[in-house]
């Protein structure tokens, strides 16, 4: 059978206008006539918001003025667990996108007032007078006439026109204060808690391979034939030149200790993870953590001299034997001379 070719997208991609790039994305742009919402390059190509977070900001941004967008709400929505969409929230908050309040409601009760704002930055600028061009508007939940998209290129090729800044953002404020919708609380019940992810402990750095401290050829060549040998004891333990060359100080290290070459055979062979998928790392980490200490010398294993033990003398006293290292009296009879001294 002959390769299928796709017609349509080959249609599609003839009638883009001027030249396609010889690479990276080609777009196919295709005006929306229902059911679209405009998004900023600021939040969709915000270089300091994760994917995630710019994700729930341009869902966050598409849904209707009244929509629940609580932590369990998104959670039970994308398969993103309830940690992930915190931080996602809170990066989405501390860029200005996002702003969560705790407002006391009738009968003494608490909620979450949340407001979602597309521009942050002319919001930050000094405020904008409602009503005017670019002022910010709450979505209201009626649905406009879709318009045609000879009208909707013709608004696409028009520049935005520039926000009127006022010097008092109070104004803002006050627009979005009336126009906030009021949270639908349940009788008794209580905001979700937001889990906080638990504090990870530091990753501690690697520690160095060990180097011996004279590396000589012939320790170079053992550890390189030993290295090389491995892969006949076991058949997981293949190593490149490259992995050899850089273990050969670490086996080095242990032949300038007295290791024998069938202890640190086994030592690097011995109870293998299945499946090894990084035989050099591993091996890397047993001759760094297994390493063993210098043999003792001659003199560190003879038992030690006990002290002088001191001879025995007679008591000028009572006459009874005590050991002492000069003639006199006992203990017993050292008190009584002494307080008559």
């Amino acid at each position: 059978m002959d390769t299928q070719h796709d017609n349509a997208l080959a249609h599609a991609l003839a009638a883009i206008p001027g030249p396609v790039p010889p690479s990276g994305v080609i777009h196919i742009v295709i005006p929306h006539t229902n059911r679209f919402t405009v998004v900023g390059n600021h939040l969709a190509q915000h270089a300091g918001l994760s994917l995630v977070a710019i994700g729930i900001g341009v869902h966050i941004q598409s849904l209707p003025a009244g929509s629940e967008i609580s932590i369990k709400t998104l959670a039970a929505r994308f398969p993103e667990g309830e940690v992930r969409i915190a931080c996602a929230l809170r990066e989405l908050e501390a860029h200005g996108y996002l702003r969560r309040t705790r407002v006391r409601l009738a009968k003494g009760r608490v909620a979450t007032r949340t407001v979602f704002c597309n521009q942050p930055g002319a919001v930050l600028r000094g405020g904008v007078v409602p009503g005017a061009p670019g002022a910010p508007v709450v979505a209201a939940a009626v649905r406009n006439p879709a318009p045609a998209p000879a009208l909707v290129r013709e608004h696409l090729r028009v520049p935005e026109p520039e926000p009127t800044l006022v010097p008092e953002p109070a104004l803002v404020r006050e627009h979005l204060r009336v126009r906030e919708p009021e949270p639908t609380a349940v009788a008794g019940a209580r905001p979700a808690p937001v889990r906080l992810p638990a504090p990870t402990a530091p990753k501690q750095p690697r520690r160095p391979l060990p180097h011996p401290h004279a590396l000589t050829p012939e320790r170079r060549q053992a550890a390189s034939a030993l290295l090389a040998d491995l892969r006949r004891h076991a058949v997981e333990l293949v190593l490149s030149e490259e992995a050899v060359e850089e273990l050969v100080p670490g086996v080095a290290a242990w032949l300038e200790r007295d290791a024998t070459t069938d202890a640190i055979r086994h030592a690097l062979t011995a109870d293998l993870p299945k499946p090894l998928k990084h035989p050099a790392r591993l091996l890397r980490h047993r001759l760094t953590a297994l390493l063993p200490p210098p043999l003792p010398g001659v003199h560190d294993l003879t038992a030690p001299r006990r002290a002088p033990v001191p001879p025995f003398q007679t008591c000028d006293g009572c006459e009874r034997a005590f050991r002492s290292h000069e003639p006199g009296h006992c203990r017993d009879c050292r008190a009584p001379y002494g307080e008559a001294a």
